[in-house]
């Protein structure tokens, strides 16, 4: 794990967001903060999909361009996109134009929508791989582990795409199932504290 004093204000930040000013934002009020809104999580799990080879900068940068493509991912409504869609989306140049990504994105809508059905709620069901403070490895120090491997095995038998462990592992610490943030960071305790006040989606 790594620490970074590279911030404006001199108080250290985890290591990754390191040399990149519009990562602090992102870094100090939204990763590793619990999310229960389903709309949200759904976003994060096919933003994530979308990063799959590419930088996290390339994504946020292009964050809003990806909302108003795909309707601030609604999934009832992704749920519904056609071929044209598909082919209007292809044309997009303020998103990754990749047809696998795209294809996958209008998949998993509707794959939300089966879960919503089955578990009541995405959040409910996502929120039930999180880990035990004592299974979790010491903050960044891995990529993977056993519980998004779980989550990640899961989804692909539910008929999700681009959710593999990495990918899933990274939806974990940004939408604070862990609290990833290193040893000394200076948003690291009021993480936990959020956490720690959080209600579980039941």
């Amino acid at each position: 794990m790594s620490l970074t004093t590279s911030a404006p204000d001199g108080r250290p930040r985890c290591g990754w967001c390191a040399g990149a000013p519009e990562f602090l934002h992102y870094h100090d009020h939204e990763w590793g903060f619990p999310v229960g809104d389903d709309r949200r999580l759904f976003e994060k799990l096919c933003l994530e999909g979308f990063q799959s080879g590419l930088s996290w900068r390339t994504i946020l940068a292009k964050r809003e361009n990806f909302r108003a493509a795909f309707h601030g991912f609604d999934f009832n409504r992704v749920a519904t996109f056609t071929e044209a869609d598909v082919a209007r989306l292809l044309r997009d140049e303020g998103i990754i134009r990749h047809r696998g990504k795209i294809e996958a994105v209008i998949n998993n809508a509707a794959r939300a929508q089966d879960l919503v059905r089955q578990e009541g709620s995405l959040a409910a069901y996502l929120w039930r791989f999180e880990p035990r403070p004592e299974d979790c490895a010491p903050p960044q120090t891995v990529s993977t582990s056993p519980a998004s491997i779980a989550l990640s095995k899961d989804l692909k038998k539910r008929g999700w795409k681009f959710v593999g462990p990495t990918t899933v592992f990274a939806f974990m610490q940004a939408m604070g199932l862990i609290n990833d943030h290193a040893e000394g960071c200076v948003v690291r305790e009021e993480v936990k504290r959020v956490r720690a006040g959080f209600r579980r989606p039941e």
